[in-house]
């Protein structure tokens, strides 16, 4: 039997009032729903990690945090990874960046997909996360999950505050795609890893 994709959903906002919580619980409902797919939570917040200040990225010199280094063994032993994306001031969350960093070898060659918000649906957030994924020899998807608008302000606390649920006619199909192109390449590149060995 094939081994199924162990996937990460990383929660990539620690603010005290964040939105995160809504979406990655929605997401995780989504992925759970599957068969060909392992997933589970990682959450910023469990990650107290330094402002990054290492020598060198972890490609060349082992980092001396300790926090670092245990992000590095949590993010290493995912084959792929979901996103929660906040967009503050049209890019990604300071923490993500910071978290995005604190590994890069950990990083390589694994897919990742996203559930981004905002008023614009985290768009642009989105598109910065996927030039770092690119920096970082990471595969990102086609399709993501987008929240957006009126959906957005309907759900958003400051907002409606309404169950994720009521919008979620709009989520799923970018939400299925999204989710089949992940497990698409989460397969294909741990194929190509165990044929490197």
């Amino acid at each position: 039997m094939p081994v199924k994709p162990k996937i990460a959903i990383i929660i990539g906002s620690t603010r005290h009032t964040r939105f995160a919580d809504k979406p990655a619980q929605w997401i995780l409902k989504q992925a759970k729903a599957r068969t060909d797919l392992d997933v589970e939570v990682v959450d910023l917040r469990d990650h107290p990690l330094p402002f990054f200040d290492e020598v060198a990225s972890n490609a060349y010199a082992p980092s001396q945090s300790a926090e670092a280094v245990r992000w590095q063994k949590t993010v290493g032993q995912y084959d792929g990874y979901i996103f929660v994306v906040a967009e503050y001031n049209r890019s990604i969350t300071g923490v993500l960046k910071n978290a995005l960093d604190q590994a890069y070898t950990e990083w390589g060659r694994k897919p990742f997909t996203a559930i981004a918000y905002g008023s614009a649906g985290g768009s642009r957030a989105l598109e910065h996360l996927r030039g770092i994924g690119v920096e970082l020899q990471m595969v990102s998807t086609h399709a993501a999950v987008h929240i957006g608008g009126s959906d957005f302000f309907a759900v958003f606390p400051m907002g409606g505050n309404k169950p994720i649920e009521e919008i979620e006619a709009a989520l799923l199909p970018s939400a299925n795609i999204a989710l089949d192109e992940l497990a698409w390449w989460a397969k294909a590149t741990m194929a190509a890893k165990a044929a490197e060995v």
